[in-house]
């Protein structure tokens, strides 16, 4: 790779930085190409995404932003996962990856202008998704509706049910 090769990867990398919501790192040493390429899967299936860099390049890639205290987590072989949508998904992906095979290490993290350890980030895989909170929240919406409806339509049900009782006992 010459100088300007590197500087072109440098300024990508920079431009997908700045553009993510969660970034973490992880270890895989001793990982199989197999096991790395199922973990890029599951992330690409949830708008993630897993790059191996060197950690020069991404050292100067985050120099001067809001990432530079990951500077220090870039140390031997770093896979580093990002995400533009919801943090939430990676993590819960990276975390269950983790457990599976236990020669990938969780490093680190970055979200929302703070430094994640490995503890904060199972932490934050633990937390339901953005579309699981949506739900939650129009659910919680809907319920006073949802009930108002059924009270007001409880009274015609019941005027029926008698009406149909008295019918029966005048038929038989």
């Amino acid at each position: 790779m010459n100088r300007e090769q590197k500087a072109q990867a440098v300024e990508s990398l920079k431009e997908r930085f700045q553009k993510t919501s969660v970034t973490l790192l992880a270890e895989y040493q001793g990982l199989t190409v197999s096991e790395l390429t199922k973990l890029r899967q599951e992330l690409r299936k949830n708008d993630a995404e897993l790059k191996v860099l060197k950690n020069t390049l991404a050292g100067l890639a985050i120099k001067g932003t809001e990432l530079e205290p990951l500077t220090k987590l870039f140390v031997g072989p770093t896979a580093v996962v990002t995400s533009e949508k919801d943090p939430v998904t990676p993590a819960k992906v990276l975390v269950k990856f983790a457990k599976e095979f236990e020669k990938a290490k969780i490093k680190g993290g970055f979200l929302s202008g703070k430094v994640m350890d490995a503890a904060q980030i199972e932490t934050l895989s633990k937390l339901p998704s953005r579309e699981e909170m949506l739900a939650k929240l129009l659910g919680s919406m809907n319920a006073p509706a949802q009930n108002l409806v059924n009270v007001m339509s409880a009274i015609p049900r019941k005027m029926a049910t008698v009406l149909a009782a008295i019918r029966d006992k005048k038929s038989a």
